[in-house]
């Protein structure tokens, strides 16, 4: 495959300059609005469902996504598009069931989630999961930064009698320097306002380079009349070829991949516990699903088609035998003039860095909710006042993204080992999602999973995914739908549904087992060597894990040992575990959100209609976390002391920006008029004379 080097022109490369140098000055912008963890991670819960609709495209169509969609495109056609459309059939699971948990159970993190659901061993295994799936999330986001850019350099620079070769490695650390920057400082409200501003250049920018390639090649008729036609399809053949199949991607893509991306990734769940409620959550979501994704769809993958129809030009415009990776810089360069292709450069940037920016801010959150705070419980240490904790954990978090970006970095070398993109991103998936994917459908939808269960698909699941990657032929083979066997990377996509049924069915045997499971730990504790016996089982556990974690033995060997681990981890969880359905249940499935609204509240829930009412601000001389209205204002809201409600600078394109939650004092007489404390005018920015409104939540 041919390599392109030196694209950019003197223009183009001041136009990237002067984004890099903006966005970095406008996400810094925002660090004054935090004040808390709770503003560095969620944004103070405060944005409207539009801001948040147009920050997710900017993510989820994000660094990987030009790049693996175009290369795809190039090969195979309109069939790339598939994956946008997988992501209907789960939605509703979302919106009505993690959706909600999520808020209203007021969880920081996933394995947060874990803990209150199972137990805190629980907890400590799926972080372990949760950030090996983001720091592989963010290598390959860095990889594909390093993959773009490195075209649009020389093959070398001359400096101080020095030549400097522009490495992949190098180009990975010049911008993940930059991206960190802006990310360190200025939290998830930076990320929601620059990727707000990012996506809507991604989405301008994306149509306007299928607008230009169409028009470069001859118009529609023309452009369509040059792909062949196999590449007008929009899906792929059903089990070949390996590289990329419908069956095989619906596994990967639109079962592991999607519903991992929206249930466990950390970076996209943070926009929605921006959003200001759940409805504006939800809205978010339905708004994406139903419009933004098929927009997105063409934005990716249209640089891929129009690549193809200029190789079939007479004479070409395109080696038919450029790299995949490399397409959509190598077409933009054709069709756009030497400012626009720095405009669409400036673009790029954009997608480019709305995926790695998020991560990077979610991995720190899971450091500081699911590492930094245990780990101060575990050893005692005593906490400063509330005030000053806040500070330090502020402190600790940025400290965390910068040692987070260098992780991330190193994570693209294993892989840089494939071929394009794609397949890494596909392999990616496959192998890291099932599990904490199996986990939390179960945990949410399925009220008799387990303890027991949710370790049995952690630990035995991925044992047999392990086994799975190792020996192919024999136990994914059966689930392939007759996709061929890939010597160099077999079932690289397939492997999502062997992954995904053997974590599912280990979780659900072990649940169903589970009376046999504490028949048989009760009977274990009634002996006198109880203690002998479960220290004895935790040391088979180890001793099994490692085994099959470095192949020591052949699959006849570790196969039992598999089965022999699943049954000691369930052992020893219903020894060790005391599951107790008031505790582990009540506000943590799907059948009990009710119960989870009331505890968000702390109190019965207020389900009046009422109306919105505009106020102005003074301030009062006490620090209560209340606001005070008007008897008649309440009366307007229907709403009680006690209400949990919004308080909102009445400027609807502030997106929420200058905005609180807080409860409903005690009332006065003063119609029109809202008093809040200093730090509601400080924590929101309210400016003076400036209308607000408040709107009851709940």
């Amino acid at each position: 495959m041919e390599s392109l080097h030196g694209l950019g022109t003197a223009t183009d490369w001041i136009v990237m300059i002067a984004y890099f140098l903006g966005i970095m000055l406008f996400g810094s912008y925002f660090a004054k609005y935090n004040r808390s963890t709770n503003d560095f991670f969620y944004g103070g819960r405060r944005f409207a469902w539009w801001l948040i609709t147009v920050s997710i495209v900017a993510t989820g169509v994000g660094s990987h996504s030009f790049v693996k969609y175009s290369a795809k495109g190039f090969e195979y056609g309109l069939s790339s598009t598939m994956t946008y459309m997988n992501d209907w059939f789960f939605m509703p699971f979302f919106l009505f069931g993690w959706l909600p948990i999520v808020v209203y159970t007021k969880i920081r993190s996933i394995p947060e989630y874990f803990e209150r659901r199972f137990s805190p061993t629980v907890r400590f295994i799926a972080t372990v999961f949760q950030l090996l799936y983001m720091v592989g999330y963010l290598g390959i986001g860095f990889l594909t930064l390093g993959k773009v850019f490195t075209p649009l350099l020389p093959e070398s620079f001359a400096l101080l009698g020095l030549t400097i070769p522009v490495t992949l490695m190098g180009v990975i650390i010049t911008i993940a320097l930059i991206t960190g920057v802006y990310t360190t400082f200025g939290g998830q409200t930076a990320v929601i306002f620059t990727d707000l501003l990012q996506g809507g250049i991604l989405l301008v920018t994306g149509v306007l380079i299928f607008v230009m390639g169409v028009s470069y090649v001859g118009g529609f008729d023309t452009f369509w009349n040059l792909l062949p036609v196999s590449w007008r399809l929009p899906l792929a053949n059903f089990n070949q070829p390996p590289d990329f199949n419908f069956v095989g991607i619906f596994w990967q893509d639109g079962v592991a991949g999607s519903v991992g991306f929206l249930f466990m990734n950390m970076g996209l769940l943070m926009r929605f516990m921006s959003a200001k409620s759940v409805n504006e959550g939800r809205k978010a979501a339905a708004f994406n699903v139903l419009f933004m994704l098929p927009i997105s769809a063409i934005v990716v993958g249209s640089a891929g088609w129009i690549g193809k129809a200029l190789t079939e030009m007479n004479p070409s415009q395109l080696s038919s035998n450029v790299n995949p990776d490399e397409v959509f810089i190598a077409v933009t360069h054709i069709i756009a003039s030497e400012g626009v292709f720095g405009f669409v450069l400036a673009a790029l940037t954009a997608t480019l860095l709305s995926t790695v920016d998020s991560l990077i801010n979610a991995i720190a959150a899971v450091y500081i909710n699911d590492v930094h705070r245990p780990l101060k419980k575990l050893i005692k240490r005593r906490l400063a006042a509330e005030d000053i904790e806040a500070k330090k954990e502020l402190s600790s978090a940025r400290l965390a993204s910068i040692f987070i970006t260098v992780i991330g970095i190193l994570a693209t070398l294993p892989f840089n080992q494939y071929p394009t993109v794609y397949e890494a991103h596909g392999y990616f998936h496959s192998t890291l999602t099932p599990p904490l994917v199996t986990a939390i459908f179960l945990g949410v939808f399925w009220k008799r999973f387990t303890p027991a269960g949710v370790l049995g698909t952690f630990l035995g699941g991925s044992s047999l995914m392990i086994l799975g990657a190792r020996y192919p032929e024999i136990l994914i083979a059966p689930f392939a739908h007759g996709t061929p066997l890939d010597p160099v990377h077999p079932y690289t996509y397939i492997s999502a549904l062997y992954n995904t049924f053997v974590c599912v069915a280990l979780g659900v045997l072990v649940t169903y087992l589970q009376p046999l499971i504490q028949n048989t730990s009760d009977q274990i504790r009634k002996s006198r060597k109880h203690k002998l016996f479960i220290d004895t089982m935790i040391v088979l556990i180890v001793l099994f894990l490692l085994m099959v974690w470095f192949n020591i033995g052949p699959l006849a060997v570790l196969l039992p040992l598999t089965v022999l681990l699943t049954i000691f981890v369930s052992i020893s969880a219903a020894y060790y575990i005391k599951f107790d359905p008031t505790v582990h249940l009540e506000g943590l499935t799907f059948w009990s959100i009710k119960k989870a609204k009331e505890r968000f509240k702390g109190g019965k829930v207020n389900e009046k209609e009422g109306k919105i009412v505009h106020v102005m601000w003074r301030q009062r001389k006490d620090d209560d976390d209340v606001i005070n209205l008007s008897n008649e204002d309440m009366k307007k809201m229907a709403a009680e002391t006690g209400d949990i409600v919004y308080l909102c600078d009445a400027r609807k394109y502030l997106g929420g920006l200058k905005s609180i939650h807080s409860r409903i004092g005690e009332p006065h007489d003063e119609q029109g008029i809202v008093f809040i404390s200093k730090e509601h005018k400080l924590s929101a920015l309210f400016q003076e004379d400036k209308i607000l409104y408040v709107e009851k939540e709940m």
